[in-house]
Order: structure tokens, then C-alpha cells, then sequence
């Protein structure tokens, strides 16, 4: 039998593993999303991808989901500047200008959602 926290792993392995994907689909995307300040903006583009996907995959193992969980946090932590660019830098027009601010708070949620999988 499924529990909440069950489902909300496999949806949090699923989230990940999706975004980590879209980092190598929408690479464009992302690169644009990189504040000026942050050098190699390919490189750190395809190095958080490649780490949401097996950060994400590593949730699903008992062995390894305490230290997934926590590089994940750190992930989300070490992004957030990206988010903050996108919605002061005013070059995201076809996102909604709502959704690029809700990112922000929503960073918080899913770094809460995280540490649940930390114990």
C-alpha cells in the first residue's frame, strides 16, 4: 500500500529526472536563464542536468536517499539565483510574468518536500 510520503518520493524522482532531461531538450532555455555573473553557462546548464537526473534516480534507493535528498536541497539552493534572474531579468516575455515570481517561493516548497526524504 502506498503512502502519501511514498507517492510524493516517486512523483519528487519523477519531477527531477524530468527537469534533469529538459536541461539537454531546452538547453537554449536554460543557458538564457544563467545570471551574467555565472561563467560556463553550457557547462553549468548540462552539469545541473545531469545532476537532477541522478539525484533524482538516487531518491528511489534506500542507500542512497538521504544523501540524494540533501544533494538536491543543495541544488535547488545553488539555482536559486537563476530564478531570481529570470523574473528581474526581463528577457523571459513568453513565460507569465506571475509564474516567473511564484518560481521563487516555490523553491522553498520543494526544498521542504525534499527534507522530508533526509531521515
Amino acid at each position: 500500500m502506498f503512502t502519501i510520503k511514498t507517492i510524493g518520493l516517486y512523483l519528487a524522482v519523477l519531477l527531477f529526472v524530468v527537469a534533469g532531461i529538459s536541461h539537454f531538450t531546452q538547453e537554449r532555455f536554460f543557458i538564457k536563464a544563467m545570471p551574467p555573473y555565472i561563467p560556463y553557462h553550457r557547462a553549468m546548464v548540462l552539469i545541473s542536468g545531469v545532476a537532477e537526473i541522478a539525484l533524482g534516480i538516487g531518491l528511489l534507493f534506500n542507500s542512497t536517499r538521504i544523501y540524494a535528498a540533501w544533494g538536491l536541497i543543495i541544488l535547488l539552493i545553488a539555482v536559486f539565483p537563476a530564478n531570481i534572474y529570470m523574473a528581474t531579468s526581463g528577457k523571459f516575455h513568453r513565460v507569465p510574468f506571475v509564474l516567473l515570481w511564484l518560481r521563487l517561493p516555490l523553491q522553498f516548497v520543494l526544498i521542504w518536500w525534499i527534507y522530508q526524504y533526509t531521515k
